[in-house]
């Protein structure tokens, strides 16, 4: 029996001490669909969202690995390790008895914004074909040249020495272990990550996902837990093409929507679909020629509870 194709996102809540991979077995195993990928790593110790996404919503993974991510942190004051979290060997200790509250929080803008991170050993990153971590295990440590990334806010949720509970808004590419390893240098006195949540990803917040237990309870009803593929993509606005515009789009030649024109800005993006509901893929808007380039172009079969009312 050929099963029919699955296309779709699953929010799960990734428990702790099992890698994001793990999930994608886990997925791959109960739904028995190949075509299965993850959009952002979560380290073994950190728990929460992780979309999975099943057949073309993995076209759209990019869109919510580079989205903006909510995490909510604990790091210990007063010791570092190895791995930069809590799961790793110690490396030094220091007194962090003096250590306040306003001192954290001075310290905080200085993270935030447009900064550079230097990736840890332990990481999954690549040099010279071989995984950082895996060269980290065998006690080599290799230049690792830093990364740009961004903060968009840091709050402080919760005080309790020696620990501080931190709220971190960010983009692709940020470590909140090495946030904590470089906080706790400048505090002077080193720290860890000892616990991280993610509570949010693009347009999904963890009171959307999944338990695992849930989606092994499921059975053969698991696609009821799934979101549509442009659930991926609420954030963009949309056009609804008629017919002839959808045939053309589905072809990969650029359209023409007078009216959905008149707002867009040169390059703007779109979620497109057709009178009858379809997502037909993202647009872009060509300012010079007033039309609308196809980015990427999906063939669903269903109509999307996103589609706007026509």
């Amino acid at each position: 029996m050929v099963r029919p194709l699955v296309d779709g996102i699953l929010v799960l809540n990734k428990p702790q001490g099992v890698t994001s991979m793990d999930m994608v077995r886990m997925a791959k195993r109960v739904t028995r669909v190949k075509r299965v990928g993850h959009a952002g790593t979560l380290d073994p110790i950190a728990t929460g969202l992780l979309p999975i996404c099943f057949g073309q919503a993995t076209r759209l993974m990019e869109y919510l690995v580079d989205g903006r991510k909510v995490y909510r942190a604990s790091f210990t004051l007063g010791s570092a390790t190895d791995t930069y979290d809590a799961l790793g060997e110690v490396t030094a200790r220091g007194d962090a008895s003096g250590v306040t509250r306003e001192d954290v929080e001075a310290l905080l803008p200085g993270f935030t914004g447009a900064v550079t991170q230097q990736p840890p050993m332990f990481s999954a990153l690549k040099h010279e074909g071989k995984r950082l971590y895996e060269l980290a295990r065998e006690g080599i440590e290799v230049e690792r040249p830093a990364r740009d990334v961004v903060v968009h806010s840091i709050d402080i949720l919760g005080w309790e020495p020696p620990t501080v509970e931190l709220e971190v808004a960010c983009g692709r590419g940020f470590y909140m272990r090495t946030l904590a390893n470089d906080l706790g240098i400048a505090l002077g006195c080193y720290a860890h990550l000892s616990a991280l949540v993610r509570t949010s990803a693009g347009p999904f917040a963890l009171a959307d996902a999944h338990e695992p237990e849930e989606l092994e309870a499921a059975g053969e009803q698991w696609r009821e837990l799934l979101e549509p593929p442009d659930a991926a993509l609420a954030r963009l606005e949309t056009i609804v093409l008629e017919p002839a515009a959808e045939r053309h789009l589905r072809n990969g030649q650029a359209v023409s929507v007078p009216a959905a024109g008149v707002y867009a800005k040169h390059l703007d993006e779109r979620r497109a679909y057709s009178t009858a509901g379809l997502f037909l893929g993202i647009v872009r808007f060509s300012r010079p020629d007033s039309m609308w380039q196809p980015e990427k172009v999906f063939a669903l079969s269903e109509p999307s509870r996103l589609a706007p009312v026509v």
